[in-house]
């Protein structure tokens, strides 16, 4: 099944693009879209550990069953401030 991955500030940065389209298997969940994700940029794999996802305007975990068409967003964390 298709689904796009949708990177934030460093991640979209280190990838040159702010989406990637993986191909999954049917009942994926968002941990092996990740693993996947890693295979494709391997320079994205040190900060995937620490990325927050969101699917479906919701925080998930990497547990979060996928379906076709999905958009993951990878939020990295946030530092800063005065």
């Amino acid at each position: 099944m298709h689904i796009q991955i949708k990177l934030f500030a460093l991640l979209r940065e280190i990838a040159g693009t702010d989406t990637v389209a993986l191909e999954v298997p049917e009942a994926a969940n968002a941990g092996q879209a990740l693993h996947k994700l890693s295979q494709q940029h391997p320079a994205l794999q040190p900060y995937l550990e620490n990325v927050r996802l969101a699917l479906k305007m919701d925080f998930v975990d990497a547990a979060a069953h996928l379906e076709e068409g999905d958009e993951l967003h990878l939020i990295p964390p946030v530092s800063g401030g005065m």
